[in-house]
């Protein structure tokens, strides 16, 4: 009786656990234009939204069907120029069509290329499809200056504000387009969620693992990739809309070979075996496009170098890294990690700074101007051309990297305690 009676009260606790990460997203979206309220952060948070919109639709390739695709940005392109299209043409003619409705038709047109394209290179997997996508991206770039009646030479602007008001809303202001972005965020995000949880989702990860085991079961594994193919199509076509309508601009520089290959390292820095991983690397690489390229030319060196070092040491990207420390933190355990965590991160980070510094410094000292060698650096002015900074930086850099790996072996024994004095490792064992 008492068994049965707690089912009812089990399986509603489960749904709360599971409703509570979405609760606390929308609540974080409301309120994050009131913990910062001016136009630049609005901005950035408005291209951070665009860009996981973006990064979710890739990994629905990658992630979730195993397909490696260098031109993906085309369908956000695609979705872009149709928005600014249906954009100029409903205020043209005057149409009741309000702008949060336009990413729906940008990611429908998306959703017919993809159907056009995928129909034939989803018979493909592995490298002839890679091959193939990186094919379809010079094809569409070379199409970029043949047909103008579309693409207008490489691009085309609109006015967003000139259109149908939505219930008195005219999106003069970030903080409007910041809202109708965000519900469109959500909504995507659900979907492509939902989508991962149907049986067509759950094939495309049974036909990423083992093709040949889905073919013997009786599934086409050349239409299980086609509907993901096409979802993902969809989803970057409403990316496209959304940026579209942000920057009241569409160019073809969204289907270059560059935008793709950013998605990519988007994907992998958050991880692509997790669901919510392409959205920490869409937060990470926004904020290091937007905030560190403001404090330093060389930005993408240490984007670059991030991404090397996520491939290398941590293939599980940032989402890996979070499910990894999920048994120790429900057990009780991470206690154990915090002290070896710090011993060792700790004098990692202040190596990397010091190295930092160094690349920093010789950038300056090559191309300064000539008789200029005062440079701020960490809030700090100095004499780049005097050797104690330069003593200073390389002093930190060897002494973090020494402790940090003096260190490492304690952290990697307090790791081993902690998992295995989880409840789940004590009964296997």
């Amino acid at each position: 009786m008492t068994l049965t009676s707690s089912k009812p009260g089990t399986r509603r606790a489960h749904a709360l656990s599971a409703l509570l990460p979405w609760a606390v997203a929308i609540v974080f979206l409301l309120t994050m234009p009131v913990v910062f309220p001016s136009n630049s952060a609005i901005t950035i948070m408005n291209q951070m939204a665009i860009t996981i919109v973006f990064a979710l639709s890739y990994n629905m390739l990658l992630g979730q069907a195993g397909m490696l695709s260098f031109g993906h940005a085309i369908y956000m392109g695609f979705g872009g120029f149709m928005c600014i299209h249906v954009m100029n043409f409903v205020q043209a003619e005057n149409l009741p069509v309000p702008l949060p409705v336009l990413p729906l038709f940008a990611g429908l047109f998306s959703l017919g290329m993809a159907t056009l394209i995928g129909s034939f290179s989803t018979r493909k997997s592995g490298v002839v499809f890679a091959m193939i996508s990186l094919g379809i991206v010079e094809l569409v770039a070379s199409c970029s200056l043949i047909i103008y009646s579309f693409f207008r030479g490489g691009g085309v602007g609109g006015d967003r504000t000139l259109g149908m008001p939505f219930f008195g809303i005219e999106f003069l202001y970030q903080i409007e387009v910041y809202y109708l972005i965000s519900v469109w965020l959500a909504l995507s995000v659900a979907l492509m969620y939902g989508f991962s949880r149907t049986p067509i989702g759950r094939m495309a990860n049974a036909v990423r693992e083992n093709p040949e085991r889905a073919e013997y079961l009786g599934y086409s594994t050349h239409w299980v990739r086609l509907y993901s193919f096409c979802a993902a199509g969809f989803f970057a076509g409403v990316a496209g809309g959304l940026f579209a309508i942000n920057y009241e601009l569409a160019t073809v520089e969204n289907f270059s070979l560059q935008t793709s290959g950013t998605i990519l390292m988007i994907a992998f820095l958050g991880g692509v075996g997790v669901f919510f991983g392409p959205i920490l690397g869409a937060v990470l690489f926004t904020m290091l496009q937007t905030v560190l390229s403001l404090e330093t030319d060389l930005w993408q060196l240490y984007v670059a170098a991030l991404f090397m070092a996520t491939v290398m040491y941590f293939p599980g990207g940032l989402g890996g890294v979070v499910m990894m420390h999920v048994p120790v933190i429900r057990f009780g355990t991470f206690g154990m990690l915090v002290k070896p965590y710090a011993k060792t991160l700790i004098p990692a980070a202040f190596a990397i700074l010091g190295l930092s510094a160094l690349v920093e410094m010789l950038f300056y000292t090559r191309h300064s101007a000539v008789g200029a060698h005062d440079m701020t650096l960490f809030w700090m002015t100095f004499n780049s051309h005097s050797p104690l900074p330069w003593l200073i930086a390389a002093g930190i850099t060897a002494g973090g990297l020494l402790l940090a790996r003096r260190n490492a072996p304690e952290l990697a024994s307090a790791w081993h305690d902690a998992h295995h004095q989880t409840p789940w490792v004590r009964v296997q064992r």
